[in-house]
């Protein structure tokens, strides 16, 4: 019988495939401390980020087959040696891209209108300050018409930007590929309608030159996409909004950005320093923040669950009587 640890949590959804396909399902979460011990009795292992599987453990678990990340990022996997080893790893590039994009959009019209900060202060002073307040948030911007930066141009980038048209905006996508890529427009199922936009890609350097809004949505690198020499050449009262991985964005530039006002605010889902971020930034009366919930929502949740399944049970095979 095939033997599946889920590590970090699986949709219902997704455990009863893999049951039905007659594999041991166990979901109860061992530490990583323990993990060196447990995880040689399984065939699979299923993670999110929590769960780091580094090259001592993989020596230690021969009968692994496969490393399943439910999630885009494998920088919690030593993913080269795991293949060099003969283990597959695979991830869910496509569950989770419409949640990210829409968490950035969000992002977006909070930054816009200082909701993140009206949010705080309305609470507190609404009742006593309300035209003082009225007047305070009564700046905003509209996001239609404005030049939305992609950094990062693959699935949920491109979804990003297939909003990003529907609100009015220009869309500036930067990547290391260039390539034109054709973005479908959302449109009613009844309809007969097809729509699409043809994005090319430009040089990361225009993106940041360039743009009002810049959203990043790269894997992890060895150093910020963004610091203080990228920062300084933006437009004046930029707008930086990162979903990807924590350090994307160097976040002592980014303060020293925000308090200058050359970045006019910026929006955080990931943190150098998860799960304790930086609190100045936490506090940061022009920092939108969420606590890394890109992928978070039942929709996505539900995804992975099964396309991490389905991936599974393709390796694998049904493993019932015939």
């Amino acid at each position: 019988m095939i033997k599946i640890l889920v590590n970090d949590g699986i949709h219902s959804d997704g455990k009863l495939l893999l049951e039905e396909a007659a594999y041991q399902v166990n979901t109860d979460k061992i530490p990583q401390e323990e993990l060196a011990t447990k995880l040689p009795e399984y065939d699979a292992i299923i993670v999110r980020s929590a769960t780091k599987i580094r090259k001592e453990l993989i020596d230690l678990c021969p009968n692994l087959k496969l490393i399943a990340r439910g999630g885009v990022g494998l920088d919690n996997i030593d993913v080269a040696y795991a293949e060099s080893k003969g283990i597959k790893v695979i991830n869910t590039p496509n569950a989770s891209s419409q949640s990210v994009a829409e968490l950035v959009v969000g992002h977006l019209f909070t930054l816009a209108r200082f909701l993140h900060r009206s949010n705080r202060d309305m609470p507190t002073q609404g009742n006593t300050e309300f035209k003082a307040l009225k007047k305070q948030y009564s700046n905003g911007v509209q996001l239609s018409g404005k030049t939305l930066g992609i950094i990062g141009f693959g699935r949920i980038g491109q979804t990003v930007a297939r909003l990003a048209y529907g609100l009015g905006m220009r869309v500036l996508a930067g990547d290391v590929h260039s390539n034109n890529v054709d973005i479908r427009l959302y449109t009613p199922e009844a309809s007969n309608v097809s729509l699409a936009i043809t994005a090319r890609t430009v040089s990361v350097q225009k993106v940041i030159e360039n743009s009002d809004f810049i959203t990043i949505h790269v894997p992890s690198t060895d150093k910020p996409v963004i610091g203080k020499k990228e920062i300084a050449a933006m437009k004046d009262g930029v707008f930086l909004i990162n979903t990807a991985r924590g350090g994307a964005i160097d976040e002592a530039a980014l303060l020293e950005a925000l308090e200058s006002g050359k970045v006019a605010a910026a929006a955080l889902d990931v943190f150098a320093n998860e799960p304790t971020p930086n609190m100045t930034l936490l506090n940061h009366k022009q920092v939108s923040v969420s606590p890394h919930i890109g992928a978070s929502t039942l929709e996505a949740q539900r995804n992975i669950g099964l396309e991490l399944a389905d991936a599974l049970i393709d390796f694998f095979g049904d493993d019932r009587p015939s």
